[in-house]
Formats: structure tokens, sequence, C-alpha cells
């Protein structure tokens, strides 16, 4: 378990899921949270590698913030196929301010813990995270 300058622990599963998602492709996504009862990131829910971007945003909360990461599949210009890691901080408005400023001071230091990270987005509402921004980030 790793310790973070905010006093956020980070959950060795995080780690462990994310590199299964970045070497395996094991996962399509994984969203985590903050449990504020022991002061940890933790893995919150994993995506399947055949779930769609549509599931994703659905699995998050319309009133709790999470962080996320999702392995975004697409084709170039040039017709390549490409894959790309987004790094998502979800802080909807209608989240309790204590949980933002807990989100918000422990992201960076979460975001370090996750090496290989291309994208990184913050979202309020889910209009800030639709597909045409994510395929607009990607290229």
């Amino acid at each position: 378990m790793s310790n973070s300058a905010s006093g956020m622990a980070v959950c060795d599963e995080c780690k462990l899921k994310f590199l299964e998602l970045k070497a395996k492709r094991s996962f399509r996504f994984i969203v985590f949270k903050i449990n504020e009862n022991v002061q940890q990131v933790v893995v919150d829910r994993l995506g399947e590698p055949g779930e769609s971007y549509d599931a994703f945003t659905a699995c998050l909360p319309a009133d709790e913030c999470r962080y996320a990461v999702f392995d975004f599949d697409f084709v170039t210009d040039e017709n390549c196929q490409k894959s790309k890691i987004f790094f998502i901080s979800w802080a909807p408005d209608t989240s309790r301010v204590r949980s933002k400023m807990l989100y918000a001071s422990s992201k960076d230091r979460f975001k370090r813990e996750l090496d290989g990270i291309q994208v990184e987005l913050q979202a309020t509402d889910p209009s800030e995270m639709s597909m045409d921004i994510v395929k607009s980030r990607a290229l």
C-alpha cells in the first residue's frame, strides 16, 4: 500500500488491476473510489473487455465522485487501430463539497501510481466526457 501526500493511501489492488488493463487488456475500464473509513483509494468496479463506453458512463454515480480509467480503442485518419488509456476525474456538481475536495487533493498522487495514463479528463456532468470529447482528445 502506498501513502499519498494528502494522507490518502492507494490499495495495491488498484495498481495490480490497472497493470492488467494496460498489459493484458483484461478490462475495458476500472472505476475507483475513496473509502473514507480507511482513508484509501479502492477498486469500485471492473468493466469487462467487451463493455461499451455507455456502460462505463452509466456506472458513474450521479452524486458521488470517482476516479476511473478507460481503455479507448479507435482508428486514426490513416486507418491505424490504436488505443489510449484515459484517466477520468468524475466530480458531479451534486456531490458533497468535502468529497470533491478530497478527490481533488488526492488526484495527482493517485494518478502517479498508475503508470501509463495517456489522456486526462475532468468531468462534472456526462456532457463533459461525451464520446465526441473522448474521440477528439484521443486523436
